[in-house]
């Protein structure tokens, strides 16, 4: 378990600061650009990741092969980007039958590639969905607004069919008040934060098994950026982000286990 901590610690390391890194070193030929040298790298470093296992299932195949039967307990799936894999959800939910499946990096199309692997498969009764701020910024090429709604709405259809409740997280703000935090800030448009939040507070509105999760509010100050202390990188929650989040997720997660209809059981 611990040698099992340490790597996935040292795959989100690796996942964050790739941009800050690299961000002088040239990159390759015939590799498009995005104006931020940074974005440029990072993607330029991906490219076996893109080429040889673009939704990375590798990365949790055997874990979920070792998961027990969630028979009798109401398993949660936490997915998402590295918001998520940071999140050690034993220490912030202890006791829970709650499971992390997020991973550094990356973007909505990617989620939807290994989403029967690692959440219809592992039979959750709810999904916690925390993505989007990396489509905003490129991390797997251009990507309209419209297609990252499409994108959520494809991973809400297919949790649905499944008996599946889905918590649709709001993006989170950024800020660009530290010095480390002004490259992932320039990537990520609060406007199109803003925008992709409105339609995903909609989203849920109209389906009855969706649940809208606002970390947004509770996490933006007064100018509209995420609040300093939250985030060091302007991204990434810290502690004290995490410890804002935790109780609004339990409340999700608690309104999404209740709209489960009584005839629907775990699946063995």
């Amino acid at each position: 378990m611990k040698s099992s901590r340490i790597f996935h610690s040292l795959t989100f390391v690796l996942a964050v600061f790739a941009q800050s890194v690299f961000a002088q070193q040239p990159v390759p030929p015939g590799i498009p650009t995005t104006g931020f040298p940074g974005l440029d790298q990072y993607r330029a470093s991906r490219i076996a990741v893109f080429t040889d296992d673009y939704g990375q299932l590798a990365r949790y195949r055997e874990a979920n092969a070792a998961l027990k039967s969630p028979k009798g307990e109401n398993r949660v799936v936490f997915f998402g980007d590295s918001i998520t894999d940071s999140w050690h959800l034993d220490e912030y939910f202890p006791g829970k039958p709650y499971i992390n499946r997020g991973i550094g990096g990356q973007t909505t199309p990617q989620m939807l590639v290994r989403f029967r692997q690692d959440v219809i498969d592992l039979h959750p009764k709810v999904v916690v969905i925390l993505a989007g701020t990396n489509d905003i910024a490129g991390n797997t090429g251009p990507m309209r607004l419209e297609d990252i709604e499409d994108d959520y709405a494809s991973l809400a259809e297919l949790a649905q069919i499944h008996d599946i409740r889905v918590v649709l997280s709001s993006v989170l703000p950024v800020h660009n008040y530290t010095d480390r935090s002004k490259d992932f800030f320039a990537q990520r448009s609060p406007e199109k934060i803003l925008a992709l939040n409105k339609w995903l507070k909609s989203y849920a509105a109209e389906h009855a098994e969706c649940i809208y999760l606002d970390y947004f509010s509770a996490m933006v100050d007064e100018k509209g950026l995420m609040k300093k202390d939250l985030a060091d990188d302007g991204l990434h929650p810290n502690a004290a982000g995490y410890k804002i989040m935790v109780p609004l997720a339990e409340a999700a997660i608690k309104k999404a286990l209740a709209t489960v209809p009584d005839n629907v059981t775990t699946k063995n």
